[in-house]
């Protein structure tokens, strides 16, 4: 069998090899960019010799041990625990927000419990039944950490007043009441020693795969392309699949400004957050600080920046708008339409789709490796038992 995937990120990658390693295959990885890797790729700054995550930070957090044994196969990794702050108008404070914040915040020294009660009186208890973000945030927290901590930051994220976003995007409190100033809270938080690139080029280092970079899949593909392959795997946009067909989904990006700075060390931290809505970056990294076993004289800095995905735009954050779930159902039934049951219909090369742009949906690295994981079972059983292949990894779109 030969089969073709559509992206040399995370989910192209770990598929790719558990296909080779459990089938007899071969397998073409097709990649429009000049990397492999996808948005988690990494390389060393010319200039100050930093590593450097090229499209932001990306710092590996999960309690699935079967994921950390996999990418632990393939590279080392260094325990790295993300201490993000936020620089705001009335100082600099840990996020996530914890009981160092409150009693910095508040000019207090307040116990665990004392700080649980006191941050209850801030809600508003007016609002019974939160409609929308912002008075999920105010039924929580009350006026003065929203809006120091989260409207200004929702704002520039998402391009758009918190009151347009659900409610169901604040779930719980985001508030610890310890002194734990860890960004995660996961069992496993580290970053590979040589970087997220290496990581994948071992797990794509095998005989029977091939990866071909700057190749763009085009939906129109010719009928030699179509004979050639056994199987397409996608990991792409959904709606570039079908060439748009039915409309745009919509996604936000960023942008990266390089900081030129003479100093050796910049802000002194990994990533500090801007929540105010007069600054117009989200944040800012210095890359230095994601490798602290390294020793650098010079460091690599970058503003980040939020803004709606353009044509040419690489898409990060699907918004998952009303509008943009209709979509998303409408393209996810051409799928099955077209290629469930016995044959695919029309009758053309047998697809399926993988990851965070092909399923739409916001997804951590341990996600993105543990459903292709899952992903590749189900697909190698389905060859085995010569039943029909999946074509989503989710069932809920």
């Amino acid at each position: 069998m030969k089969f073709i995937i559509i992206g040399a990120g995370f989910s192209g990658a770990v598929l790719a090899r558990q296909l080779v390693d459990s089938l007899d295959c071969h397998v073409e990885i097709w990649d429009e960019r000049s990397h492999i890797a996808g948005n988690c790729h990494t390389l060393r700054d010319s200039q100050t010799n930093v590593m450097v995550h090229k499209y932001g930070p990306h710092i590996f957090n999960t309690d699935n041990d079967r994921v950390w044994s996999y990418v632990t196969r393939f590279g080392e990794f260094k325990s790295f625990v993300n201490r993000v702050k936020a620089c705001t108008s009335r100082g600099v404070f840990s996020l996530p927000i914890n009981l160092l914040t409150i009693n910095q915040f508040f000019g207090k020294s307040m116990s665990p419990h004392d700080a649980q009660l006191f941050v209850a009186s801030l809600g508003d208890s007016s609002i019974k039944h939160p409609r929308n973000f912002e008075e999920q945030a105010l039924h929580l927290l009350g006026s003065e950490l929203y809006e120091t901590f989260f409207k200004g930051y929702t704002i520039k994220q998402w391009g758009c007043h918190p009151t347009s976003l659900p409610a169901s995007i604040l779930k719980r409190l985001p508030i610890r009441f310890n002194y734990d100033d860890s960004y995660y809270n996961k069992k496993y938080q580290a970053i590979p020693v040589n970087g997220y690139s290496s990581v994948i080029q071992s797990i794509l280092d095998h005989p029977r795969i091939v990866v071909r970079l700057n190749k763009k899949y085009s939906a129109f593909s010719s009928p030699d392309f179509e004979s050639a392959f056994d199987h397409l795997f996608y990991t792409g946009p959904l709606d570039a699949f079908f060439d748009y067909s039915e409309g745009y989904l919509g996604y936000r990006t960023v942008t990266f400004e390089r900081i030129e700075t003479q100093l050796s060390d910049y802000q002194g931290n990994a990533v500090i957050n801007y929540p105010d809505i007069s600054v117009p970056w989200t944040r800012i990294h210095e890359h230095k600080h994601f490798a602290p076993w390294e020793t650098h004289a010079k460091t690599a800095v970058f503003r980040e920046y939020s803004k709606e995905t353009g044509r040419e735009d690489i898409p990060y954050y699907p918004k998952r708008l009303p509008s943009d779930i209709d979509l998303l159902l409408r393209y996810r039934k051409m799928a099955e339409d077209r290629f469930a049951g016995p044959s695919p219909k029309p009758a053309q090369m047998r697809s399926s789709f993988l990851g965070r742009l092909a399923t739409y949906r916001y997804m951590d690295m341990e996600t993105v490796i543990s459903e292709a994981l899952d992903f590749s079972d189900q697909f190698v059983a389905s060859c085995r038992n010569e039943s029909t292949p999946p074509i989503f990894p989710n069932k809920e779109a």
